[in-house]
């Protein structure tokens, strides 16, 4: 994407740019150039210019279109080369573990020998058309030149007469083999901006409903989930949520239990509408989400996902993510509540430390506390916790454990877990299990069901 994009706003510049200072003032000079031939000499000098520039028209468009191809074909690989380089080095650590260094090199090499065979073709195919375009000129040239020098052996025209004739031509067919390249490279550009303008068209999966309100959540609003139904691909593929229904009460912590793969963490998508349902539906407060904006759903929602990512940027950026334009000492306050700002003092930098890429300079429990941070700082009334604390040591599990159960208290919460230890507070528990709730209640009543749950508590015991 990011090279479509590129190409497209240098195809866009040089559109301009070829059109306003090149195209206009070269037809404007044909134009005077043919007028004064007519007129002062004899009209078959502006029939030849004509006829010339027809074929060189007809030949320049007919061969550009046809080589247009090699063009394309030599920007797919191109992207395909460069998305191998950038995949293949944001990944490097990957690559190491299993020493594949050498074939990542294979690979790019193949995707730059694709591209070098496909920009040789095009070079090929530009150099015929050069050459074509060329002898269209000179045969035009010359037969403009023996007309004029008839007519000085006939006596019609003067010996400065054919200097004339010969410097306009000169003058115009430099401006006309320009236009030829410019007639290139705008082709090349138009090629360039066909796939931005194809990303440009593409209509966005998830749109507000025309006319949609923002929601106003208020201070804990009930969450409700009616008869989900959901599939990522919905022509014939596996259904993830089939027939969920339960309700978050205003200012209570549900929590959803199961083995992966069951859905879980689909919930958490689908209330942030990074999709939509295909049946049921999703209330925040008694408002289905569809009906209202997008923005103002996701202001009201904070996670703490699984897969913590952070920007390439400082610990402070990163925390004050949550609410930009946060005060620092409201960054440190949420750090101390995420039991992360002594390592952060600790640190040179300290709130300045750059984090990396994805955050790959912190560990898999310092990127989670920083997580937590600005979920804790933008400070929402719907709280989503998805395996909030699975890269946590036991001690700053249950500091933090303890630090969310004070944050979610008088919140509407949703807890995706794994470790049942983690959720055994909470007012009702679901287990989940091949998209369906198939138990449902408080911790005690799902032990003295004996079923799934009590099995998968039994288990986690005596693991630990």
């Amino acid at each position: 994407m990011t090279r479509d994009i590129e190409r497209g706003v240098r195809g866009i510049e040089s559109l301009i740019s070829y059109s306003l200072y090149s195209i206009v003032p070269t037809l404007i000079e044909v134009t005077l150039v043919l007028s004064i031939l007519a007129v002062k000499f004899d009209v078959w000098f502006a029939w030849i210019t004509l006829a010339a520039l027809a074929f060189y028209i007809v030949f320049t468009v007919k061969v550009t279109e046809w080589r247009t191809q090699w063009r394309r074909q030599a920007n797919e690989f191109d992207s395909a080369a460069h998305t191998r380089a950038v995949d293949s080095l944001l990944n490097y650590e990957t690559v190491k573990y299993f020493n594949n260094e050498t074939f990542e090199a294979r690979r790019y090499d193949e995707s730059l020998e694709r591209l070098r065979l496909a920009r040789l073709k095009a070079q090929t195919t530009l150099s015929m058309l050069n050459t074509g375009q060329q002898l269209i000129i000179a045969v035009g040239l010359v037969a403009m030149l023996w007309r004029a020098t008839q007519g000085v052996v006939d006596g019609r025209m003067t010996l400065g007469d054919l200097v004339m004739v010969n410097a306009f031509m000169i003058q115009l067919y430099v401006p006309l083999n320009f236009l030829g390249v410019i007639y290139r490279e705008i082709k090349q550009s138009l090629t360039d901006l066909d796939k931005m303008f194809t990303l440009m068209e593409r209509e966005r999966e998830v749109a507000d409903a025309p006319g949609a309100q923002p929601l106003q959540p208020g201070e804990a609003p009930e969450l409700r989930f009616e008869d989900v139904h959901f599939a990522y691909d919905p022509q014939g593929g596996r259904p993830i949520l089939q027939g969920v229904s339960f309700v978050v009460p205003a200012g209570k912590t549900v929590a959803v239990v199961g083995p992966s793969g069951s859905g879980k963490s689909t919930l958490a998508r689908l209330l942030y509408r990074f999709y939509d349902v295909q049946q049921g539906r999703i209330t925040i407060g008694g408002h289905d989400i569809r009906a209202v904006t997008q923005a103002s759903v996701r202001q009201a929602i904070g996670i703490v996902p699984q897969d913590t990512v952070l920007f390439n940027d400082t610990v402070a950026y990163n925390i004050a993510y949550g609410r930009p334009g946060s005060s620092q000492a409201e960054v440190e306050s949420a750090a101390r509540a995420a039991r992360i700002h002594d390592f952060i003092a600790a640190s040179p930098a300290g709130y300045q430390t750059l984090v990396g890429e994805r955050g790959l300079k912190l560990s898999g429990g310092e990127k989670q506390r920083v997580a937590i941070a600005r979920t804790l700082l933008k400070n929402p009334p719907i709280l989503i916790f998805d395996e909030a604390t699975s890269a946590l040591d036991s001690a700053n599990e249950r500091a933090i454990q303890a630090e969310l159960a004070s944050v979610a208290r008088n919140k509407t919460s949703l807890v995706i877990a794994h470790r049942l230890s983690t959720v055994v507070d909470a007012h009702e528990i679901l287990v989940m299990e091949g998209g369906r709730i198939i138990e449902r209640g408080a911790h005690a009543d799902l032990l003295a069901q004996q079923g799934r749950y009590a099995r998968m508590w039994a288990l986690q015991q005596s693991g630990e």
